[in-house]
C-alpha cells in the first residue's frame, strides 16, 4: 500500500468502528473543558473525570476560580499529578481570561497558547472540541499509531501533526483524532500491540516480521 492508501484504509476502518466520537473529558463549557484538558497532562482521562466534579463544584467559571486559593486547588487536583504547577496555572489563566478576554475563553490558537499551562496540544483540543475549529491534537496514542501505520516518521509530535494534516482532509480532523485515540486505547495499545497484532496493523503490514519500534512523543 502507498501512504495515501493506508490513510484511506485507516479512515474507513475507524469510521466503521467509531461512528460516534464523544469527548472523553467531562465538561460543561469551554472553560471547564480547558481546565480538564490542562489536568489531563500526564494523567488519564478517567482520573481527570473523577477529580473535576469536586473542582467544578467549588468553582466552574473563571470568576469563581480566581477566588479559590492556589493551595485549595492544589489539594483538590492532587490525584492528577503535577498539582503545584497545574494549580498555579489554573489560577493564573482564570485571572487572565477575566482581565483580558472578558471572562470568555479565547478562540484563537495564539491567545490560548499564551495562557499559563496551555501548550499547542491543549489549545488544539479546545479549538476542536469547544469551538469546532479544524485541529488535529496529537497525543501519545496518535503519535504511536501514526508510526505503526506508516503515516508519519514520528520525529516529534509537531511533525506527526503536520504529516497527518497533509494526509487527511480537514473535514475529518476533529473526529479522526478522537477515533485514533479510541483505537489506540482499545486495540493498538502501547504494550498490547507491537505493530503486528491489531487488525489495522496486520492489514496495513501483513508481511511485517519484527516489532515496529516507535519514537516516544
Amino acid at each position: 500500500m502507498t501512504k495515501a492508501e493506508r490513510a484511506d484504509y485507516v479512515l474507513g476502518e475507524l469510521a466503521g468502528l467509531y461512528p460516534e466520537t464523544p469527548i472523553p473529558l467531562d465538561h460543561r463549557d469551554p472553560f471547564t473543558l480547558l481546565i480538564a484538558v490542562l489536568l489531563s497532562a500526564q494523567c488519564t482521562d478517567k482520573r481527570v473525570n473523577l477529580v473535576t466534579p469536586g473542582l467544578f463544584c467549588r468553582a466552574d467559571t473563571p470568576q469563581l476560580m480566581v477566588k479559590v486559593p492556589v493551595e485549595e486547588i492544589r489539594e483538590i487536583i492532587r490525584p492528577c499529578g503535577l498539582s503545584p504547577q497545574k494549580a498555579k496555572a489554573i489560577n493564573g489563566l482564570s485571572g487572565i481570561i477575566l482581565k483580558e478576554y472578558g471572562g470568555e475563553v479565547p478562540r484563537t490558537f495564539n491567545d490560548l497558547e499564551t495562557l499559563p499551562g496551555v501548550g499547542h496540544k491543549t489549545a488544539s483540543v479546545v479549538m476542536a472540541q469547544a469551538f469546532g475549529f479544524p485541529a488535529f491534537p496529537v497525543d501519545t496514542h496518535i503519535h504511536r499509531l501514526a508510526q505503526r501505520w506508516g503515516l508519519s516518521s514520528g520525529k516529534n509530535v509537531r511533525q506527526t501533526e503536520k504529516d497527518l494534516k497533509r494526509l487527511f482532509a480537514q473535514e475529518h480532523w476533529n473526529k479522526l483524532h478522537l477515533q485514533i485515540i479510541f483505537y489506540g486505547r482499545e486495540y493498538c495499545t502501547a504494550r498490547g500491540c507491537d505493530g503486528r497484532d491489531c487488525d489495522i496493523c496486520r492489514a496495513l503490514y501483513p508481511g511485517r516480521r519484527r516489532p515496529k519500534e516507535t519514537r516516544k512523543a
